[in-house]
């Protein structure tokens, strides 16, 4: 089981509050997941101001480029893998992405995992595509994954859909791993199909060991239809995660969060179809035995990694703390 932690580069407003992220924050996070052993940090990708996140803090949050950051923190540390969690396809040009994931995974040697997904929020996407549906995303998502595969594979690379198309394209350097991990994020039906076609992982978030089993079931069919099994995939879902010495004071301290809060506002979006009348038993919310037996539980169903965790707290150093404890009374149990 592998373990990772969530850089808030897009994360004031929403599961932190404003301000909060700094650059020496980002390096900070990266540099102790590094030193603790944790796999990998995750970025996710935000473009503009969502407007309920403006009503409540009335003023704009630092949203920092997730490969930007990634980049920034390539230079300062030596191992620890780095992962977009999620790009969000829609916002951005294939190729352009194609050649910024390409260029950070050769110059880190080899430590870049994209993670893709739809996004979430209407404002962005038409910030970006006025003149595009928002029920158009998923099929340039699907798109942009077959775009993206055969620009990191081919010398000269083609594409011709609906909403882009490009002839001869030289994309070079190329990764620096072959092939580059592309992990697929999102809970929909449709997200394992795109697992089983591109994906060497899954990033999906807040799912029950119940649920991840059922999905999982189905994506076992998508990846036969496509020559392939399970174990060639990353089951990496996300979590909110607050750890203390005590259930009762990890409760206490995840209900004053600002994660908290955030997650109950994704019951009419992302997680519109989950039941979050018990946040913290959905999460990793617990004492470091209630963690492990919650983690053991999801290591049965099939689960090999929990990606970009999102620790509760509201400073840096409630994250850096919790990440300390999970270290050392949690993951050598895995």
């Amino acid at each position: 089981m592998k373990f990772s932690v969530a850089l808030p580069t897009g994360m004031e407003g929403l599961m932190y509050p404003v301000p909060f992220t700094t650059p020496e924050t980002l390096i900070t996070i990266a540099q102790e997941a590094e030193e603790l052993g944790f796999d990998s940090v995750w970025g996710n990708d935000h473009v503009t101001t969502q407007k309920y996140v403006a009503k409540e803090w009335g003023r704009a949050p630092n949203y920092y480029c997730p490969v930007t950051s990634l980049s920034y923190i390539a230079a300062q540390t030596e191992k620890i893998k780095l992962a977009t969690g999620i790009a969000v396809l829609p916002l951005r040009n294939p190729i352009i992405l194609a050649k910024q994931i390409a260029t950070l995974d050769y110059l880190s040697k080899g430590r870049v995992i994209l993670g893709t997904g739809l996004g979430a929020y209407k404002e962005e996407f038409e910030a970006v595509h006025p003149d595009i549906p928002l029920s158009k995303r998923g099929k340039m998502v699907d798109e942009s994954l077959h775009a993206l595969k055969v620009l990191f594979s081919e010398g000269k690379a083609s594409f011709s859909g609906d909403f882009y198309k490009f002839e001869n394209v030289e994309l070079f350097p190329k990764p620096y791993q072959k092939p580059l991990p592309i992990y697929i994020g999102g809970n929909a039906k449709k997200g394992t199909e795109r697992v089983a076609k591109y994906g060497t992982g899954w990033f999906p978030a807040i799912l029950s060991p119940e649920e991840i089993e059922v999905m999982l079931e189905k994506m076992k069919k998508d990846l036969r239809n496509e020559g392939r099994h399970l174990s060639d995939i990353d089951v990496a879902p996300q979590f909110g995660m607050c750890i203390a010495g005590t259930r009762d004071k990890a409760v206490s301290n995840f209900k004053k969060s600002q994660v908290y809060k955030h997650l109950l506002s994704l019951s009419e979006s992302t997680l519109k179809d989950q039941s979050l009348e018990s946040l913290e038993e959905r999460n990793l919310v617990g004492s470091p035995d209630d963690i492990i037996a919650k983690v053991a539980a999801y290591k049965d169903v099939g689960v090999t990694h929990m990606a970009g965790l999102i620790f509760a707290g509201n400073t840096e150093d409630d994250i850096v703390k919790q990440m300390r404890l999970l270290s050392k009374e949690v993951v050598p149990s895995f």
